[in-house]
């Protein structure tokens, strides 16, 4: 089976707009997330999908000029957009990753992997029952064949923008599996809404210098030093309903 990562990227975020290709220790965060990602050794090819949208060109440009795999398709119907692409790059499993994540680590991506390969599911993911890892760990695997299910079937728009929603809330249609951190981490925020959130995950790469780091690094270096988990520990997570 061959298993790509997709990565959902655009610049128009409504709380932090171009987040996406702001510099992140000499590098734009997307950057930063296609290389984690790149590591992962149950993932067999990358893809970034972005949108036809005309402010988003210069993302479909940095993708040209560093060789990355990309896809164009709907700004809002994110799930036709993940469909489409996992058809053109000829995925048979799915690992979806969102480009705000830029300390996402290959180690928990070839968790959740291994976990959907070896558990007979449609779909898996690291934070079910309930979010165990940092914000910002998310992993989502599905097969294809799941995601052509809900694309075909899904007819809620809110839930179309946030691809596996329609899964999500049909559990007992589809095998869902949810692999987790053995403990309760939930507290910290590592992803990237805002400013604050931005200025955390610069903090944490000027320590490190590089982007080799894991997550228990981090999580070694936010215990250390809990000031930088302060920075950004007021920010209200969005909730998808």
């Amino acid at each position: 089976m061959k298993v790509v990562a997709i990565i959902q990227a655009r610049v128009g975020s409504t709380r932090l707009p171009g987040k996406v290709l702001m510099d992140l220790l000499g590098e734009p965060m997307l950057g930063r997330v296609m290389a984690r990602t790149l590591r992962a050794e149950k993932v067999d090819d990358v893809v970034v999908a972005t949108t036809t949208e005309s402010m988003d060109d210069g993302l479909a440009e940095l993708c040209e000029v560093r060789g990355w795999k990309s896809f164009r398709g709907s700004q809002d119907d994110v799930l036709d957009r993940y469909y489409r692409a996992a058809q053109f790059f000829g995925a048979d499993v799915i690992v979806r990753i969102t480009s705000d994540c830029p300390l996402i680590d290959p180690d928990v991506i070839d968790q959740t992997a291994r976990g959907f390969l070896a558990g007979n599911a449609d779909y898996c993911c690291n934070f079910l029952p309930g979010h165990t890892y940092p914000r910002g760990l998310e992993v989502e695997v599905f097969s294809l064949a799941s995601l052509a299910r809900a694309w075909q079937e899904d007819r809620n728009p809110s839930w179309r923008e946030h691809v596996t929603e329609y899964i999500l809330h049909n559990p007992t249609r589809f095998a869902v599996l949810g692999v987790g951190a053995g403990r309760d981490l939930s507290s910290y925020r590592w992803t990237v809404d805002t400013p604050e959130d931005f200025l955390f995950v610069t903090r944490v790469y000027e320590h490190f210098g590089h982007d080799r780091f894991t997550w228990t690094d981090v999580l070694q270096l936010v215990v250390d030093r809990p000031d930088l988990a302060e920075v950004n520990q007021h920010v209200k997570q969005k909730v998808v309903v």
